[in-house]
């Protein structure tokens, strides 16, 4: 490969930053084309300037680096930069180039990079890994859905969720402040929402338990959950059977 690859940073550490800038500088294989000090600020570089590569922290402010990935339209590959070696194995679940534990050296960067370069071009691979940046949570079960509204990004907490509904390769997410569109599946929500407090009651909806006042019948084996707020949601026969394990009627 002849082009050089476009890298972004992203991290809230300003040492941190210097200290990557002057480990690329001068490397025949890259290009620093910008750097962030936030996740926000590094949705909207990364789909703006759309680089090939992103040196990227897990632990910043306001919204994680995982919770930022999940973001973006632009995919580019990802090398984690951390204090934090815990975080290693869910890196590498979403197909991360590579995990630089800090303090990290020039040489170990430079076989990061490598890498990199090595895996361009393999359309298979960036495919899977795209699903995979979208799939991912933080948490085993989440805390906080983070959603990309045009230019705005918002944090729901779970706990504000009346109910999620399906919609193709989107999912709508209601709370009492209206809904947001996120790009996820159901069945990345149903296995990472608690079931105690969330059931999948249709192939179409997740709801909080918490929110149901009432199951009624309108035909033989149909049946129907009534929310507080008087929102009616179909429920299939396995939706039912979830629903009669976990209120135990």
């Amino acid at each position: 490969m002849n082009e050089k690859l476009n890298v972004l940073l992203v991290d809230d550490e300003e040492l941190a930053r210097d200290l990557l800038k002057s480990y690329l500088k001068g490397h025949e294989k890259v290009q620093l084309i910008g750097e962030c000090e936030n996740g926000f600020e590094g949705v909207q570089k990364i789909n703006e300037l759309k680089p090939d590569l992103v040196f990227l922290d897990i632990q910043m402010p306001k919204i994680t680096g995982f919770e930022m990935l999940q973001l973006l339209d632009h995919k580019p590959e990802i090398i984690f930069t951390t204090a934090y070696d815990q975080y290693a194995l869910k890196a590498f679940e979403i197909n991360a180039v590579d995990y630089l534990l800090k303090p990290f050296s020039k040489e170990r960067m430079c076989a990061a990079i490598d890498k990199v370069v090595e895996r361009r071009g393999q359309a298979q691979e960036q495919s899977q890994r795209i699903s995979r940046l979208s799939e991912y949570a933080d948490e085993e079960y989440l805390d906080r859905v983070v959603v990309k509204d045009r230019h705005r990004i918002h944090i729901i907490p779970i706990e504000q969720i009346r109910y999620i509904e399906s919609m193709d390769d989107y999912v709508l997410i209601y709370t009492d402040e209206g809904r947001q569109m996120k790009q996820n599946t159901m069945k990345f929500f149903e296995s990472h929402l608690d079931p105690h407090e969330f059931i999948r009651i249709h192939r179409s909806y997740i709801v909080r338990v918490s929110q149901i006042e009432e199951i009624q019948q309108y035909e033989k084996e149909s049946y129907v959950v009534i929310l507080k707020d008087k929102t009616k949601l179909k429920v299939s026969k396995s939706g039912y059977k979830n629903l009669k394990e976990a209120l135990d009627f």
